[in-house]
């Protein structure tokens, strides 16, 4: 089980909203923070709480990730050549767990980290259980044979909750996908609006 599988929806209520998009959340009913204190009067946020906000709900979105990997991410993103908040956004659709979800193998992020840690997947024809593994374009990734019939990824295959972006390419009668190009941030269909930039902003200060 990944660590925050039974507590995933408490990051909606805490965000006050419904970040996978998923018809179950919470947020749906109540729209207010968990706890007894959950429905007090919300303040208007600081700057900081503001930029803070953003970088808990990208962080959050992308299933358990530690702080410490998500600054590591952003220390990678903030180094190379061009925009910050969009090589952040292209950074993090690379790793194989995000790929798994954005194909439709898995319902959940969470379930993602957990298929790949059982090594369910492979990339290029090798077994790959690293969530973390970053994968390239034109790199093919598949469910594996003794896998392809579990009941989750034929339900997630075939589900209409969500739709496979378009710079992956995913054949379901083969359960595999390939990675054509790194997405920037309007290519990636997040549910709710996120702000890279506040994110770029709270680690530069």
């Amino acid at each position: 089980m990944t660590k925050r599988t039974q507590a995933k929806y408490k990051i909606d209520r805490r965000m006050g909203e419904n970040i996978w998009g998923r018809p179950k959340s919470p947020v749906n009913k109540r729209d207010y923070g968990p706890g007894q204190h959950g429905q007090r009067r919300k303040n208007k946020l600081s700057d900081f709480g503001t930029q803070l906000r953003a970088k808990q709900k990208l962080k959050g979105y992308y299933g358990d990730l530690t702080e410490k990997q998500f600054k590591r991410i952003y220390t990678e993103a903030a180094r190379v050549k061009g925009d910050t908040g969009e090589n952040l956004i292209g950074l993090l659709e690379r790793r194989l767990d995000a790929v798994v979800y954005r194909a439709k193998f898995v319902p959940t992020v969470f379930a993602a980290r957990q298929f790949v840690n059982h090594a369910h997947v492979l990339v290029n024809g090798k077994s790959v259980n690293i969530p973390s593994y970053r994968v390239k374009e034109g790199d093919v990734i598949e469910v594996r044979a003794k896998s392809k019939q579990l009941a989750s990824v034929l339900e997630a295959a075939g589900s209409a909750e969500r739709d496979v972006p378009d710079y992956l390419e995913v054949d379901h009668s083969k359960m595999a996908a390939t990675f054509v190009r790194t997405p920037q941030l309007s290519d990636v269909p997040y549910p709710v609006i996120m702000e890279p930039n506040l994110v770029v902003e709270f680690y530069s200060r």
